[in-house]
This record gives C-alpha cells, structure tokens and sequence, in this order.
C-alpha cells in the first residue's frame, strides 16, 4: 500500500514539474500564437542563475530573483527579435526561437562548464516531508518528516516494518505547481491586466484604440511565461540535477503536454501533466511484458511471436515512449487535445 501511495505522490509531483514548464508555454501560445521552441531553455538558464544567486545570498533570494532575470531576458528577446519576425508568420518564430535555444545552451556551456553543477536545496527542504509507515500488524501511518528510527526497527521477528520517506523537495514542487495554476488561471480569469492580456490576442486594433500598446503587452506576456520556466528550473534544478542537457531532456516532452492538453488551455495543460506524470511513474515500475499485457486486454498470439524481441520488451522498458504514443492518439481522435479549443 506504501509503495502506491509513494509511487502516485512521484507522479504528481512528476506531472507537476511538466505542468510548471508547460504553463509559461501555454500562456505564450494563447496568448500570442506562439510556439517557442526555446522554453526549455529559459528553463536550464532559470536553473543556472538560480544556483549562481543561491551561492552568494541562498536558495529562497534566488527563488525571487532568478525568474525575474529570466523573464527579463525573455522580454529582451521578444522585443528585440521576435517582434521583427512576428509579421511573417510560424515558421519565422519557430525558427529563431530553435536558434535562440542553441545559443542559450552555448552560453551556459561557456559560464558555467559543461558537467552538472551542485545546486542543493535549502536546509529545510532536504529532509523529508513526511515518511509512510507500514506495519505488518498496525497497518498503514503517517509520521511528518522524518520518522524515529525505532519506528522502522520491528520489535518481534515475526513483524515487518516498511518506512518510506517523501522528500519535501518535491513537496514543495507541488505546493509551488498548485499555486502556480491558482495564481496564473485567477490574474487571467479575474484581473484587467489579463482581460487586458486576452483581448490584446483576438481583437489588437480595440485594445489599441482603447489606449493600451499591444506590442509591450505582448513583450510582458513572453517575459512572464519565461518567468514561469524560470522559476521552473530553480526547483527542477534544485530537485534533480542541473546540467547542461537538463533542456533537452524536458524539451520535447512539454510540447507533448501541451498538445495533448488542448493548444492554449491552461487546465489542459495541468490535466495532460498530471496523466503523463502518474503514466511514466507507474509504466517505469512495471517489469511485465508488452506480450502479457496485451494477452490480459483479449489478444492471443503464438509461442512464436511470444519470443520475438517487440513483444519481450518489458513495460518499463518501453516507458519512455508512452507519452508520444499518447500524443498520437490524441491527434488522431481528439486533434484539439483533451479541453483544447482550437486545433495544430
């Protein structure tokens, strides 16, 4: 029981890490039209220049900053080149947002070297944040933080005591998720500034003859989704590793999200990271094979086919490749994604 409770908190906190890197893509694609193919990357620089201010004044000061240098950079970029290149349509952006991301990961490279860099959590977060204890006899209990060691240690030889630690980085991954699409959905849903923000999209001419300057309304709406991934990567980075290839590891995988999502929808792109997320965790564990999972679902094959390689392949071997096979699906029964609204 310990091990599906843990294993469903890994996924969500998983999906959660995807849904805070796709969030700042989504607002940028609603809100612009805009595929940027670099939001990755402000993703890895969040990471970097959060452990470069958490060297000098600590995590929590880096956990403000950071995305406001990044969303800065992100408006620098948007007002000096996207702009130029927005009248010209997808392909233009698409392509000098691909080239920005090489040049981003060449600078990064350059500052900060090649291998990962050490970037720990504050004091706070490295423990954990609560443990489950399971007891043979008393069953399943919570214990916050860390549990007693005699709470692990059985008593008699007969009982079996099983204590699994969640680690509060990744709790506070999911606390920063939730409150990311709380706060984001009500400035959007609730605010001028994001009534402001939405019209700016589907009628430019209005909002202009209404008094507000369409182009730095735009800038504001790229800066604040590379500032979503920036802060972003300060978690991410603190939380698993922060390296140069961090990028690309994630890169492909949010545009999975937001696809899948719907194009532009906020609580899509939340639905799609949380089902990815609890898809990966529980596939990566399962160690049966792509033949007896499709024999207990009503396919019936041969001994000979058993042996082949494909079927042989185990679950968590294949894992990798679920979400994409997700992605293909969607386009091919639901092509606006699962609350999508518009299609491509």
């Amino acid at each position: 029981m310990e091990l599906l409770v843990i294993s469903t908190l890994n996924g969500l906190s998983y999906g959660l890490l995807l849904f805070m890197l796709s969030s700042g893509l989504t607002l940028i694609f609603s809100m612009m039209g805009v595929l940027n193919f670099a939001h990755a990357s402000f993703y890895m620089v969040g990471a970097y220049v959060g452990y470069t201010v958490a060297s000098l004044v600590g995590f929590w000061p880096a956990l403000f900053l950071a995305p406001i240098v990044v969303g800065l950079l992100g408006a620098a970029f948007e007002r000096t080149c996207l702009r130029k290149v927005h009248k010209y349509g997808h392909v233009p952006e698409l392509l000098i947002t691909f080239g920005l991301s090489y040049v981003l990961l060449e600078l990064v490279q350059l500052v900060w070297g090649r291998t990962a860099v050490e970037f720990r959590p504050p004091e706070a977060l490295q423990g954990a944040a609560f443990t489950l204890v399971q007891h043979s006899v008393d069953g399943l209990s919570l214990v916050w933080g860390k549990a007693p060691a005699e709470m692990c240690t059985a008593a008699e030889a007969a009982v079996r005591v099983v204590c699994s630690p969640f680690p509060a980085t990744r709790g506070f991954m999911m606390l920063t998720a939730l409150l990311m699409l709380a706060a984001v959905g009500l400035l959007l849903a609730k605010t001028r500034i994001g009534l402001v923000i939405q019209a700016a999209l589907t009628h430019p001419e209005t909002v202009e003859a209404l008094g507000h300057n369409v182009p730095r309304v735009f800038m504001m709406v790229f800066g604040a989704g590379a500032a979503l991934a920036g802060l972003a990567g300060v978690i991410g980075g603190s939380t698993f590793v922060t390296e140069p290839n961090m990028a690309f590891t994630v890169g492909s995988i949010i545009f999975v999200v937001v696809v899948v999502g719907g194009m532009g929808s906020l609580a899509g792109a939340f639905l799609a990271s949380v089902l990815i997320g609890l898809v990966q965790t529980f596939a990566i564990q399962l160690d049966n094979s792509m033949g007896s999972l499709l024999q207990a679902v009503g396919f019936s094959f041969s001994p000979q086919a058993l042996d082949s390689t494909l079927l042989k392949l185990t679950i968590s071997q294949v894992a990798p490749i679920l979400p994409y096979l997700f992605l293909v699906l969607i386009l091919i029964f639901r092509p606006r994604g699962l609350l999508g609204t518009r299609e491509g």
